[in-house]
């Protein structure tokens, strides 16, 4: 099992290349929750993600003969880049096999830091198939994702730099996706600091290590389906369920809404640009999926920030909506002249902003008088966007919320 001295000698191979990240407080999640809220800010790491410390690790330790032959992984976007960098500042050839429908930005990130990209399978586990029929073909050395003591030691770093950084830390929260970074992280904290808690958090839609941890042994699972997809694996590792269950003291779930909330108050609240996976943490602390008591000094790993400017639109609007700033509403209307003004002025009289309007009178869903009308709009809270549904009705519409 991946040991202190371990992730203690990862941190001399990798610190001339990685960066130690900051830890910062935020006020705001501090007052929202009631306990002392701190982020490792593991967005701001070289390729945007912690990867680069487990790969650079890996590589390092590489002999002579593996250097020759060449590196083979897979990866969903994070891990891919970080084995791209620190295989070409190592002078070893690498091949990332990537899903299909990996995030467009890393795809172009992996092969700008000079990996060969193949996209194979519709996920992490196909992928990873198809990287270990190159492995056998090749010659080459696989560099796993997660199931790597060097990798687990290497993500490891960053529970050294917590310690040092918060040494009065009470709990720590990592995401969980096979398993590496948690795996690491609870190895360097818990063999410094015992009384620490270490808590690990996945998505409802790809909880493989927390329904394992019921079972008592490793659980694949059928299929994920998740916004958060750095940690969309079906399975977590061996060896990391071995460190998981020996060294992490609980692990729960968030729900994509969750994660959305958290990811846009992070980008509206503190300015951090966050992926998925980064903002499962703070989900959990928010959403308080764990307890914690007021005051407990909590610190939330957010562990990259490479998201796809596509699904950052979508993630974004699904938190306002979470959030109350967004409101869709659809009613049939007489056609008649004066109507849609009706309208814009009962919205106006709340104080909302119209984003979009549809009116059709071709819709088979009203009367031949009548005509259909969508409204988006921007709201305060879910309150003001009950006031002017509520509204709406006592003006005698009937309305449908759809968003």
């Amino acid at each position: 099992m991946v040991s202190l001295s371990d992730v203690e000698a990862a941190r001399g191979r990798i610190e001339s290349v990685v960066r130690r990240t900051p830890l910062e407080r935020s006020r705001t999640f501090s007052e929202m929750t009631g306990a002392d809220v701190h982020l490792k800010l593991e967005n701001f790491q070289r390729t945007g993600a912690f990867k680069i410390r487990g790969a650079m690790n890996r590589i390092a330790t590489l002999t002579p003969e593996e250097r020759e032959a060449g590196v083979v992984t897979a990866s969903a976007g994070n891990h891919a880049q970080g084995v791209a960098l620190a295989a070409t500042r190592a002078g070893v050839d690498s091949t990332i096999v990537m899903p299909k429908h990996a995030p467009v930005s890393k795809v172009k990130a992996t092969r700008g830091y000079g990996g060969r990209v193949v996209l194979e399978g519709i996920d992490y586990e196909e992928a990873q198939a198809h990287a270990h029929e190159i492995e056998r073909n090749e010659g080459r050395t696989y560099v796993h994702a997660f199931d790597d003591e060097a990798v687990m030691a290497g993500q490891g770093t960053i529970g050294l730099e917590i310690v040092e950084d918060r040494p009065d830390v009470e709990t720590v929260v990592v995401p969980i996706g096979g398993g590496g970074l948690i795996a690491g992280i609870a190895t360097a904290i818990k063999t410094q600091l015992e009384d620490v808690r270490v808590v690990g958090v996945q998505a409802e839609g790809a909880d493989s290590a927390a329904r394992s941890l019921e079972l008592g042994r490793v659980e694949t699972i059928d299929s994920v389906d998740t916004i958060a997809d750095g940690i969309a694996t079906r399975s977590i590792g061996e060896r990391t369920f071995e460190v998981i269950e020996e060294r992490v003291d609980e692990v729960v779930t968030v729900s994509d809404r969750e994660i959305a909330h958290a990811l846009t108050l992070l980008l509206e609240r503190s300015k951090t640009l966050v992926e998925g996976a980064g903002a499962v943490p703070l989900a959990a602390v928010l959403s308080e999926a764990f307890e914690y008591g007021d005051d407990e000094t909590i610190v939330a790993a957010l562990c990259g920030g490479n998201i796809d400017m596509n699904r950052l639109t979508t993630v974004i609007m699904r938190g306002l909506i979470e959030m109350g700033r967004y409101l869709k509403v659809k009613m049939a209307l007489k056609d008649r002249p004066g109507e849609l003004e009706s309208i814009a002025h009962i919205v106006a009289d709340h104080g909302a902003n119209v984003y979009a309007v549809h009116h059709d009178r071709t819709s088979r869903d009203v009367a031949v008088n009548a005509a259909e009308l969508e409204v988006e709009m921007e709201t305060h809270d879910d309150a003001h966007a009950a006031e002017i549904v509520a509204s709406l009705e006592d003006h005698g519409y009937e309305v449908e919320i759809l968003a």
